[in-house]
């Protein structure tokens, strides 16, 4: 395959690249993603949802992704792979124009003489590393962002602007934190004493997999004794918020706006939709998909799908 740095490819080099097949002129050079709508002879566009298999004779995309099943109806070339969603994806990582979140090292940055510092680690302006935080090769940490004494950032990580990582969190590889998120703050932990909250020390982390997305204005909560895990592959959408101790397995998923309560147990493969609010002390198995706003009170012990509420009618 071309370098990746190159931006344009031949639709053989992009069936290559995501080990497709192609069905048409190999040749044609694309340089930009598009929808079928809107997409130009030098953009690649993909289709998925059958309902939308009427658009294929008229696009003007240079290119669609597409199951063989769809391939004759397509007037235009087309990369043939068995999940055009997932080819998609990779192929508009090749095309992504998202600036770097930080390049060298601002003057601004104030980095502590302990701090452990990687190769080829970038910096934004008034961005704070605290004593003994270590960071991997290839760290990247937008401006305004506070790492707290102590924390571990794997390599390969990139922070948005305005993050702020308390103390002894650990980050794993290749991992992305967007803005206003707020990982290891205290968990909301108190006990009542005749009517007056006493404070509970956590002192457990945070400890997050490799490869995790974690979106806007996110709250992770820091263990009370123990730890809260979030594992590999986990991608997590703006405005969550995660309660201490929670545990979230390999390659889940958390939509937006969703609550979960302490000491809740999630497993792999979960999907968890927009809106959802889960109990303290909550357990989920594997390969569970939760529906919008649903309520989750008691554990989920079976896969399925599982929704609570009514949706909008007319009176």
């Amino acid at each position: 395959m071309t370098a990746m740095n190159k931006r344009t490819y031949s639709l053989e080099e992009l069936a290559n690249h995501v080990g497709g097949a192609v069905h048409g002129d190999g040749s044609v050079v694309i340089s930009a993603v598009g929808t079928l709508e809107g997409a130009a002879i030098h953009q690649i566009s993909f289709l998925t949802n059958p309902k939308y298999k009427p658009k294929l004779k008229d696009t003007k995309a240079g290119a669609v992704i597409l199951h063989e099943s769809l391939q004759d109806a397509c007037a235009v070339p087309a990369l043939v792979v068995a999940n055009p969603h997932a080819a998609f994806a990779r192929i508009a990582q090749l095309f992504d124009t998202t600036p770097a979140v930080a390049t060298g090292v601002a003057d601004s940055a104030v980095i502590a003489p302990s701090a452990r510092i990687g190769c080829d680690v970038s910096l934004g302006h008034n961005v704070i590393i605290e004593d003994n935080v270590v960071l991997g090769d290839r760290v990247s940490i937008g401006a305004n962002t506070v790492i707290r004494r102590g924390t571990h950032i794997g390599e390969g990580t990139t922070i948005h602007p305005n993050v702020t990582i308390y103390h002894d969190v650990v980050i794993g590889k290749r991992v992305t934190i967007h803005s206003q998120t707020v990982i290891g703050a205290a968990g909301f932990g108190f006990a009542n004493d005749k009517g007056v909250w006493l404070t509970i020390p956590q002192t457990g982390t945070v400890r997050i997999g490799d490869d995790s997305q974690i979106g806007a204005s996110t709250s992770i909560d820091r263990g009370a004794m123990e730890d809260t895990l979030i594992g590999t592959n986990v991608i997590i959408d703006n405005q969550v918020q995660i309660g201490h101790n929670c545990i979230i397995g390999d390659h889940s998923c958390i939509c937006g706006a969703t609550g979960i309560a302490g000491s809740c147990h999630i497993g792999k493969h979960v999907i968890i939709a927009g809106g959802v609010g889960i109990n303290g002390h909550i357990s989920i198995c594997d390969n569970v998909q939760v529906t919008g706003y649903t309520m989750v009170v008691q554990d989920i012990t079976s896969p399925g799908v599982y929704s609570s509420g009514q949706p909008a009618q007319t009176n």
